[in-house]
């Protein structure tokens, strides 16, 4: 059984800097670094080293060789990644002192995906297979239609948030992942609850607070307790936690066991600088214990 990922694949520029600017103020960085990034490839990533054998299906621009690289070293299949004559995607990301964080992202390669090459990646998925998505490419839709119709489990993670992309994808989903504010501005934006929405299985993270399992065919709902860490960088906490939830459930654990699993696995990301890079294996999540 394999997740594919449909996702960005970023170069992330990282500038450590006092605090996040204010509109209108310069500040001078304290270090910059760069490395592998974009939702896509955290998720990819992050279900690799929980174990998972997964597939990422994307684009790239010339001269990303080095990124082809690095995600074979974390053990994701790079076979369906096109090299295109765009630029690759990138982000510029401001990481403040507090561990706090705020981004700007070139789609690039990202915005450039085929419904060609996304069938062909997912010529041989099928039942007990996972799609994963975000809101970071083109052909999301697309993708999660022709996953359903082979019997994949659609995940989708609602972010960047854009309430008519969620619209447009729920009733190809499966499970749908949010944060606390973007459940808010998902409910406010469709006027309605998330009890309602035409999905079976919701998961709403609540940073340290834990996470929310919402299904809304029999309107159950509970919350598994958050792990407390001094957190440094921000940055793929929710990529790590999603990469490693869909691994968790598609290996078979209970929705709050793989609930808790993502979320040491999650907090002990936040401890460390960096995105793909800073994702921890499972060993180093089974063994943590803050």
């Amino acid at each position: 059984m394999t997740i594919y990922c449909l996702g960005s694949v970023n170069a992330d520029h990282f500038y450590a800097v006092p605090h996040i600017p204010e509109p209108g103020e310069t500040l001078a960085a304290l270090e910059l670094t760069t490395g592998l990034g974009g939702k896509g490839a955290n998720q990819s990533v992050a279900a690799a080293k929980a174990g998972a054998q997964v597939i990422h299906i994307g684009g790239v621009g010339p001269g990303s060789e080095w990124i082809f690289e690095r995600l074979e070293s974390y053990g994701v299949d790079t076979r369906h990644i096109a090299t295109l004559d765009v630029p690759t995607g990138h982000a510029i990301i401001n990481v403040a002192e507090d561990g706090e964080n705020a981004i700007v992202i070139l789609a690039g390669a990202n915005g450039a995906q085929s419904e060609d090459r996304i069938a062909a990646a997912l010529q041989d998925a099928g039942a007990g297979d996972v799609l994963l998505i975000q809101n970071e490419t083109n052909c999301q839709v697309e993708a999660a239609r022709v996953a359903r119709e082979k019997g994949v489990e659609v995940v989708y993670s609602a972010a960047p948030f854009d309430a008519e992309a969620v619209r447009a994808i729920l009733p190809a989903t499966d499970m749908l992942l949010l944060n606390e504010v973007e459940a808010a501005q998902l409910e406010k934006a469709l006027e309605q609850s998330l009890f309602s929405l035409p999905v079976a299985r919701i998961v709403v993270t609540l940073g340290a607070k834990g996470a929310r399992w919402i299904d809304t065919r029999s309107g159950d709902s509970w919350e598994v307790a958050g792990t407390r860490v001094e957190a440094v960088d921000t940055t793929g906490a929710g990529d790590t936690f999603a990469g490693y939830l869909a691994a968790a459930l598609h290996e078979g654990m209970k929705p709050e066991e793989a609930m808790a699993f993502a979320g040491k696995a999650s907090a002990l990301k936040v401890t460390r600088h960096g995105t793909a890079n800073a994702i921890p294996m499972r060993a180093e999540v089974e063994a943590f214990s803050p």
